[in-house]
């Protein structure tokens, strides 16, 4: 089963909640949202969007999700996604997402970095900016959403990008956050577009599970809308 949540919180309450960026929203959202699990896997997705005073929050979970205390309930609104709405083919879709490259950790003389077992150190990621690169990176995605983490071999999304409609792809936004006494950011980027699916199975896993890294943050939920 899946579930969505949306619902609006004015600024004003958020600052008194002292939910200052995207790790204070996941933090708060799984504490007050499924609370009592705080050792459970998370499985659900979330995405936060500024709007004139308020905030826009989107939730998308496995399992219904609980109206947080500082909601209104007169803004808070829950639906079971019924299996006939990922039955279309067609689909206009909002994706927020964290698109990034992993560069290789590089000696003096160019040489990659390794770690004391013989094997290349961890690369670094770096944000993706130009628009060529973050079309590939959507591209690429579709067909091949992540790696398998037993064998190395790409998962596939499960859909493509319709190359005859127009694809809106919004400049790099450095989003930062605050973990841990540390401070770092993440680099979002919104698309909008239409896609295809071509594998309905897939599609579906990609639905649940979100697109991208950063998920944790606020990235990889796929906004849909049927196209009849």
């Amino acid at each position: 089963m899946n579930c969505l949540a949306r619902f609006v919180v004015d600024a004003e309450t958020i600052r008194d909640e002292r939910i200052w960026d995207n790790y204070a929203w996941h933090q708060r959202i799984w504490q007050d949202c499924f609370p009592n699990e705080p050792d459970a896997q998370r499985d659900f997705l979330t995405r936060v969007d500024p709007i004139e005073g308020a905030y826009r929050v989107w939730i998308l979970s496995q399992r219904p999700p609980i109206r947080p205390g500082w909601c209104p309930q007169s803004q808070f609104e829950l639906k079971e996604i019924a299996p006939s709405f990922l039955a279309y083919r067609y689909y206009a879709f909002d994706l927020k997402a964290n698109p990034v490259k992993t560069q290789v950790q590089r000696g003096p003389n160019g040489e990659a970095l390794l770690r004391p077992d013989g094997k290349r150190k961890s690369g670094k990621r770096v944000p993706l900016i130009k628009q060529d690169e973050l079309r590939a990176w959507l591209v690429h995605k579709a067909q091949a959403r992540c790696k398998d983490k037993d064998t190395g071999q790409d998962v596939p999304g499960g859909f493509r990008i319709l190359d005859d409609r127009p694809l809106e792809i919004s400049p790099m936004q450095a989003i930062h956050f605050r973990k841990n006494n540390h401070t770092a950011y993440h680099g979002g980027v919104q698309f909008r577009g239409t896609l295809e699916v071509t594998d309905r199975v897939r599609f579906m896993e990609t639905f649940q599970t979100g697109i991208g890294s950063a998920k944790s943050f606020g990235f990889g939920l796929l906004l849909l809308a049927p196209i009849k």
